[in-house]
């Protein structure tokens, strides 16, 4: 086998996780290969460890191959029960300071700072300590849990100690970059509320280094879908198209499905169109409970990457009523944009976090957790909205989406 010449590590939980930041990993990985990157890595999580964290995943035999060149690495944990905690980030640590060993000029990329950034960051010190002198530039990316959830925790909580290594392990990183505007104003005000506690001068540094790279999406997958195949697929479901409403994302409170149940029930609309809850997650069971009587609402929990377009493109409507909640806020969106690809008829959404940033002016907004607002939205998307509005919509959403293409943001992300 030939040395390689140019690598690229991308530390991240990636599939089978159900995130659209295991996506962002594949897209640039696929991206790397068509820019002067031979050596292709995402360094992630044994399968096991990933389901004992109760996290959602994809089904293990309908996962998307990556193409040839990108390698899976899922290192075993280090040390055995008598060290509870951390040996999973070890085993990750050790197989990134064997691969900076080798010489190899090499970019790493680490999508959430908890842990990835830090695994990084361990394993450049480590690598630079024992004279291996590594040819690497890493880059740290937030992705909007990482400042909503982690570092606005410990603000709430009072655990400035915590929030400072956060921040710490950020900024240590060759570049800092955040998954939105939102997400960048997030980390300032973060910072400098820490700088008010701490006497640090964290913001100003954010304010200077941050920049912004939007997810990327695999336009590709999304655009010039055929219509024949996209009724077939329906027709597997037992659906129609313009028959149903969708809700394809994590089934989690914050996303707002129980706004969207709810105000299902509420709708003029339903004997029109069924909902569609397509996806899993902590609220699946609760959910599936509250609408056990409806035989209008179907819930999917198998839906791979190869029907999702499908499932949007055919659909009367896409709802994601998102909502801010202490443990997440919505900092992007990125099945807004991947749905404004994939065309259908129109978003329906809020302006919560960064999804203004994900749909810009093409998507019909309500206000988030108000249920009877989200009722005539939809009542008015399925029952009025004349058919030269909804073209308008998706036309223009779909214009809007392309600049989240993955060769584009890549780039952009990696010069």
């Amino acid at each position: 086998m030939s040395r390689p010449t140019r690598r690229l590590v991308i530390a991240v939980r990636a599939d089978p996780v159900i995130c659209g930041h295991s996506g962002e990993a594949r897209n640039l990985a696929e991206v790397a290969l068509t820019r002067g990157f031979d050596d292709v890595r995402l360094l992630t999580w044994p399968i096991p460890a990933l389901q004992e964290a109760g996290l959602p995943l994809k089904p293990l035999d309908r996962l998307l191959p990556y193409s040839p060149g990108i390698t899976v690495e899922r290192p075993e944990a280090v040390g055995d029960y008598r060290v509870p905690d951390g040996r999973h980030l070890a085993g990750l640590t050790g197989r990134l300071v064997e691969l900076l060993a080798d010489g190899v000029p090499t970019v790493c990329l680490s999508m959430y700072l908890v842990p990835h950034t830090q695994v990084i960051n361990d394993a450049v010190t480590a690598a630079r300590a024992a004279g291996f002198g590594p040819q690497v530039h890493t880059i740290a990316k937030a992705v909007g849990s990482d400042v909503t959830n982690v570092i606005r925790n410990c603000l709430r909580e009072g655990r400035f100690g915590a929030a400072t290594v956060l921040l710490t392990t950020f900024l240590a990183s060759d570049e800092v970059v955040a998954v939105s505007e939102y997400t960048r104003d997030e980390i300032i005000a973060s910072a400098e509320e820490v700088d008010a506690n701490c006497g640090t001068a964290f913001a100003e540094q954010c304010r200077r280094r941050v920049m912004v790279s939007y997810p990327p999406i695999n336009s590709s997958a999304f655009l010039g879908i055929d219509p024949d195949t996209v009724d077939a697929a329906l027709a597997r479901r037992g659906l129609q198209r313009d028959k149903y409403v969708l809700f394809l994302s994590r089934v989690a409170r914050a996303k707002g499905i129980y706004d969207l149940v709810i105000a299902y029930g509420q709708m003029r609309c339903r004997d029109d169109v069924k909902l569609v809850v397509a996806g899993t997650g902590p609220a699946l069971e609760h959910v599936r409970a509250m609408a056990k009587e409806d035989d209008r609402i179907v819930f999917l929990t198998d839906v791979d990457d190869d029907e999702k377009p499908l499932l949007m493109a055919g659909c009367a409507a896409y709802a994601l009523p998102t909502k801010p909640e202490p443990d997440f806020v919505e900092t992007f969106g990125i099945a807004l944009a991947e749905k404004a690809l994939a065309g259908g008829g129109p978003i329906i959404t809020t302006l919560t976090g960064g999804t203004g940033e994900a749909v810009g002016d093409a998507a019909v907004i309500v206000d988030a957790g108000d249920i009877a607002g989200l009722a005539e939205a939809v009542d008015r998307v399925v029952l009025e909205m004349t058919g030269d509005e909804r073209a308008d919509l998706e036309k223009r959403a779909r214009s809007h989406a392309m600049a989240f293409d993955r060769g584009a943001v890549f780039d952009d992300l990696i010069r």
